[in-house]
């Protein structure tokens, strides 16, 4: 049956159109072609990068590096121009897109992705993120702090080798704005009700003694999964190292099952950093990319998604 949902808290909507046929075999994706090119993120070639702004040394003792960070050469943003947003001619309101980018290299080994981390290793991403968090986002004219990663080319990605990207700007996305505004409509936290609510639902997918995962009941990719720790916070950094380990277990569980398909994906992180901003429940949500959006999707903004969350909620639960 084809189905209309909405989602828990946002004016945002989905049609649920299953293709019976499919099993999860079905989106596998193929590997792709290996490019003969220079990668710059390799180790050695860390002088074709911009220049270095922090990195983890190698555990082996080597002097070298297991992950590094620095300014992305090719940013979205910059630190130059006029920072407050204003309108002019009641039409017309702009700013300068102020801020900076930087990349985190997660691995120095070319053909190695972050579905093969395991637990610890995403912990030690996590942590950095944290780190980077804080740094852009105590600058002056600064509100929001974006950290997301794209995998394979349908993810928006260009270079293979295994990456994360921290941007900050001069707005709060609407985005982030919008949920923060719809969690004013309830007495408390909606996203806590829905937690509890969705770890014994068909949804559910993984769960330990500080995180949850579930596949949202308004799912608008294959495969969609949010992960959201148990206890309230608004950002990352609040977390706990117990809970830290929590949420990087289950990351490195859904990774894990998402390499089964081969598929691109995107994982972004979805915070508040100020209290002033309003209340939030952290969380990261995982979005594979494995349709297209097409012209449904633009002229109404409804996705159509063709496997239900009840299915991919099986697939990550290894019943299918």
């Amino acid at each position: 049956m084809v189905e209309l949902r909405k989602d828990y808290v946002l004016d945002r909507w989905v049609i649920l159109a299953p293709s019976r046929k499919k099993r999860p075999r079905d989106f596998v994706r193929q590997p792709a072609a290996v490019s003969g090119s220079v990668c710059v993120f390799c180790r050695g070639n860390e002088k074709l990068t911009p220049p270095e702004i922090g990195r983890i040394n190698s555990p082996d003792g080597s002097g070298s590096w297991s992950m590094r960070w620095f300014p992305n050469l090719f940013p979205a943003v910059e630190e130059e121009g006029q920072k407050d947003v204003r309108t002019d001619n009641t039409f017309y309101t702009f700013a300068a897109a102020y801020g900076s980018q930087e990349v985190i290299v997660e691995t120095p080994i070319h053909e190695r992705q972050l579905w093969d981390f395991g637990a610890e290793e995403i912990k030690q991403l996590l942590q950095v993120y944290c780190e980077r968090i804080a740094a852009l986002g105590n600058k002056d004219g600064i509100r929001y702090v974006a950290v997301f990663k794209n995998h394979g080319s349908e993810a928006g990605t260009s270079l293979v080798h295994s990456h994360t990207q921290v941007a900050s700007i001069n707005i709060l996305p609407p985005l982030i704005m919008a949920e923060a505004t719809a969690t004013k409509k309830y007495p408390s936290c909606p996203y806590c009700g829905i937690i509890n609510n969705e770890k014994n639902s068909y949804r559910r997918c993984f769960e330990n003694n500080f995180a949850v995962a579930f596949t949202p009941y308004a799912s608008r990719f294959n495969f969609e999964i949010w992960i959201f720790p148990k206890r309230h916070f608004r950002q990352l950094a609040d977390a706990a190292a117990d809970e830290l380990q929590g949420i990087s277990e289950i990351l490195a569980s859904v990774l894990h099952k998402l390499k089964e398909l081969n598929a691109p994906y995107n994982y972004v992180l979805h915070h508040l950093q100020a209290a002033e901003e309003g209340d939030f429940h952290f969380h990261i949500e995982v979005q594979p990319r494995l349709s297209v959006w097409a012209g449904f999707e633009f002229n109404t903004d409804i996705t159509i998604n063709s496997v239900t969350p009840e299915d991919a909620a099986r697939f990550y639960r290894g019943e299918e």
